[in-house]
């Protein structure tokens, strides 16, 4: 037990340098950040494709932002969606902090198309959809890490404080999931496990895009780290963080008057993930991969 609980401080202390400098370089590329001052970014041709790149940043700002915009008519359906499918909030952080870089390029690869392609069906579908002609005037949205403010703050707190705050909440998350799939490899053992996975593969997605549905940072730490301890399939993985919007949901349902809309939202977003993480376990699957 205790060989486990070290073993997982050790581990988590190996990655918490790389957190800390990642999110300090992510505050400098955060502050002044606002989209709504070019309109071509947000309503032209391009709009998914820049959603989708933008949400691919790792943090949960912008996806707050995009729900903001959307609930103001700045954006489009197919634009929303794009950022919300390719946010995963401090997924790709864990994964180059803990050295799988090499599942990082094809994670960035399959979110960006599912992103680009979902957002620009929908605003085909969605043709006649209405949206502002221009921005309102003071509704000017910035991209804040999980929507903290920079208003008031030094660059000390700005550029180290809150990043190490940041960095800490995010460590002590990883050290709590280490510690339980650790103690969790301990009783059944990794051969036990391994079985079920294999057996479960065709309903992983379900479960994990569930996870990762859940608005906090701790559902996109819970599902990256039981990915890299070997607990899902790449698929599965992938279906849990296309799934990960962050608090662009919790936004969203603010606006009471809007609920049949959010609703559907959700629910596309969750078959979509899902989908994206099925299709790529029965390629797997027929690869031999799995």
């Amino acid at each position: 037990m205790w060989d486990t609980i070290l073993d997982a401080f050790l581990d988590t202390l190996k990655v918490f340098p790389f957190l800390l400098i990642i999110y300090i370089l992510i505050e400098v590329l955060e502050h002044k950040t606002s989209f709504t001052r070019d309109r071509e970014r947000l309503q032209g041709n391009l709009a998914p494709l820049v959603g989708a790149a933008t949400g691919l940043i790792p943090q949960c700002g912008f996806s707050v932002m995009a729900a903001k915009l959307y609930d103001s008519g700045l954006i489009r359906t197919g634009t929303l969606l794009a950022v919300f499918l390719a946010t995963s909030d401090e997924a790709f952080i864990i994964l180059l902090s803990d050295g799988m870089a090499s599942a990082l390029l094809p994670l960035i690869v399959v979110k960006l198309v599912v992103a680009v392609i979902v957002g620009y069906g929908a605003n085909l579908l969605l043709a006649n959809e209405k949206i502002a002609v221009t921005p309102l005037e003071g509704s000017e949205v910035s991209g804040y890490s999980c929507g903290r403010e920079h208003e008031g703050k030094s660059d000390l707190h700005l550029y180290f404080v809150d990043p190490l705050i940041h960095a800490l909440k995010i460590a002590l998350y990883i050290l709590i999931v280490n510690i339980v799939l650790g103690c969790i490899i301990q009783a059944i053992g990794e051969d036990q496990i391994a079985s079920v996975l294999i057996g479960g593969i065709y309903f992983q997605p379900f479960i994990v895009a569930a996870v990762g549905l859940i608005p906090n940072c701790a559902s996109s730490v819970i599902i990256t780290e039981t990915y890299i301890e070997g607990f899902m399939t790449f698929g599965s993985c992938a279906a849990g963080l296309c799934a990960n919007a962050g608090l662009g949901f919790v936004v969203l349902f603010k606006n009471r008057a809007k609920l049949k809309r959010n609703i559907l939202l959700i629910v596309a977003v969750y078959l979509i993930s899902v989908a994206v993480g099925v299709i790529i376990n029965c390629i797997a699957s027929l690869a031999g991969a799995i």
